[in-house]
């Protein structure tokens, strides 16, 4: 209605290009008409007529509908269309002129919350105090406030965020930063007898940083605290005073003390496979050959000044496993989420993302996508599970329909979903729980009385393929279920790709909420891995060692290994120097063992010593 309506007033085709409008037009449909007046015609089954009004533009109804509408899910989409830039009236410093003017040694506030936290050190380090006939501050005012200053910002930069800027939104923090930073308010608030408990601190550390954070965990001991850590970290590990290792394996082959008690008596435990490898027994093996490039097939990222990085230019030879490294807050989730995936989203899917500034990428036209796969949940409701996020269930729904007995009742694939009507249980809707709303606590999911959690309602349940129901298939681990389709080919391949990437024990019909996230991750990589793809994708994958074993790192490895052998490119960011030293390729830049020798690179430095020990 309006859209016609506007073409008519400033006579332009509806089917023209948006680029080959006439600037006229574009600024009347983004900015409105002021004091014209349109003839808005409409017509429907029931009403026909015309009405007069305004146009104030799509820029002024988009902005009026984000900030009056109640829905989150329209308030979601319309964030698709915007972007956040800095205030052109304060520059981004969010205060007034007559706040700004106020300065302290030559810097005013906005200023001094734009540098990062090693460089605030030296500013205020620098500020001086007057006395002995020294002008300065005045040391009775400006003293215990500086000293307060100063002690914060080295808190801050022992849990290693000194790459941090004062300013920064507290929504763009990894949660291994968040959590950083409020173990450094703790530090500071000298607390004793407290137990403090962290999940995977080390989660987005460089090496060269880790060591900071354990003598900030070791101060927090000494002060007469506990500290208990969950880690996969070696380094954090040897560390400890007390080793608890929860085994022998994962999912229902685990929930066991495997040993407890000081580092070297885990050492000397002969069942546990945590111990095994700090030992020494098992490694991650360095490749024997590493993928060579062919020189033709590069991606060049050209002139990205994003944030920290600095008009720098890239190559990313295609065909091989690219390893992107370097300290924390050096630039690398910038350079490859910012910039490339989202300059690459935007060519190949016109995905609404605005990548970081850069002048151009070359060589697209040697990959046809681009995938990132990340840790977050593969489904955000109990619906969502493996076998249904792999295309799994699917064959099996087929298979249960193929029966002689569903043939006699005629039943067809929508009888064995929980999604649908006709076989699931109603009393629950196909969730096998319900939800009882606690007031003024979270929610409680309890299993369903009628279906006692089984989704599926009782003549669904009758019907068996080698004794076991929909709902028993649903409840078979991958390990368990790969051995009962034994003799179903289009089954037993996805199965086979599932526990490869060494998932064999958790449940077909686990819901989504309870997968960790680097078992969510590997899901989808099974799930990539059973396409048919080109050998012309690029993956890429920001830290996928987050929460994972030493053991689940070498699995994650072999998957990633498969994706290149295809002649697809993997570009992974990472700090795991088990990840870097099985790399083709890494941005430092080339092959591991030519950073290893580079003696001004923090990552060769730890790079050397990995490397010897995979010798």
């Amino acid at each position: 209605m309006v859209l016609p309506t506007l073409a008519r007033a400033y006579k332009f085709d509806l089917n023209t290009p948006w680029k080959d409008l006439p600037a006229a037009v574009k600024k009347g449909l983004l900015h409105g008409a002021p004091g014209r007046t349109f003839t808005y015609q409409y017509d429907s089954e029931r009403w026909h007529g015309s009405y007069e009004s305004s146009w104030t533009g799509v820029l002024k109804y988009v902005e009026k509908r984000y900030r009056e509408t109640a829905s989150d899910g329209v308030r979601d989409q319309l964030e698709a269309y915007m972007v956040e830039q800095p205030c052109p009236t304060c520059g981004g410093k969010r205060l007034r002129p007559e706040s700004l003017a106020v300065l302290v040694g030559g810097q005013n506030l906005g200023d001094v919350v734009d540098l990062p936290v090693t460089k605030a050190v030296e500013f205020f380090e620098g500020l001086p105090l007057r006395g002995n006939g020294r002008p300065g501050l005045d040391p009775e005012i400006a003293g215990p406030i500086l000293k307060e200053v100063k002690d914060r910002l080295r808190f801050l930069n022992n849990v290693g965020l000194d790459y941090l800027t004062l300013g920064r939104a507290a929504e763009s923090l990894s949660g291994g930063e968040a959590q950083r930073i409020r173990l450094a308010t703790q530090i500071g608030s000298r607390l004793v007898g407290v137990l403090y408990i962290l999940d995977e601190p080390s989660i987005g550390l460089h090496q060269r940083d880790n060591a900071r954070l354990l003598a900030t965990l070791r101060e927090l001991r000494d002060l007469g605290n506990t500290v208990l850590v969950v880690e996969h970290d070696e380094e954090t590990i040897r560390a400890a005073d007390h080793v608890v290792d929860l085994g022998p394996r994962a999912g229902r082959h685990g929930g066991e003390v495997v040993a407890a008690g000081p580092l070297a008596d885990v050492l000397r435990h002969p069942d546990s496979l945590t111990a095994r490898y700090l030992r020494g027994e098992l490694r991650v093996p360095v490749p024997p050959r590493r993928r060579v490039s062919d020189g033709e097939r590069v991606l060049r990222i050209v002139g990205a000044r994003h944030h920290n990085l600095r008009d720098l230019t890239v190559e990313l030879p295609l065909g091989l496993f690219i390893a992107v490294t370097g300290v924390s807050g050096s630039g690398k989730s910038t350079l490859v989420s910012d910039i490339l995936y989202h300059a690459l989203a935007r060519h190949f899917y016109r995905a609404k993302v605005v990548p970081g500034v850069h002048e151009r990428i070359e060589g697209l036209e040697r990959i046809d996508k681009v995938i990132d796969i990340d840790q977050s949940p593969i489904g955000r409701t109990p619906r969502s599970n493996p076998a249904t996020y792999t295309g799994l269930f699917t064959p099996i729904r087929e298979l249960f329909t193929f029966l002689p007995e569903s043939k006699i009742r005629g039943y067809g694939p929508g009888r064995f979903s929980f999604n649908v009507k006709g076989g699931r249980c109603e009393a629950c809707q196909g969730d096998g729980l319900v939800k009882v709303e606690m007031h003024f606590l979270p929610d409680v999911y309890v299993p369903c009385e009628v279906c006692k959690g089984r989704r599926y309602n009782r003549e669904t349940l009758e019907v068996r393929y080698k004794g076991k129901s929909i709902a028993d298939v649903l409840d078979l681990s991958v390990a368990d279920a790969l051995e009962f389709f034994a003799s179903q080919p289009r089954i037993r391949a996805k199965l086979e790709l599932l526990n490869d990437v060494g998932l064999g024990y958790i449940h077909l019909g686990q819901s989504a909420t309870t997968l960790s996230g680097g078992e969510a991750q590997r899901v989808k990589l099974a799930t990539e891995l059973a396409k048919r793809d080109t050998g012309r994708t690029l993956y890429i994958l920001d830290e996928p060692t987050t929460g994972l074993h030493f053991e689940d790192v070498r699995l994650l490895l072999e998957v990633l290994h498969r994706l290149v052998d295809k002649g697809n490119t993997v570009v992974v960011i990472e700090h795991n120097l088990d990840v870097v030293k099985t790399a083709d390729w890494v941005i430092d830049l080339g092959p591991p063992e030519q950073v290893a020798r580079h003696k001004t690179s923090y990552t060769g430095a730890f790079l050397r010593k990995a490397l010897a020990a995979g010798d």
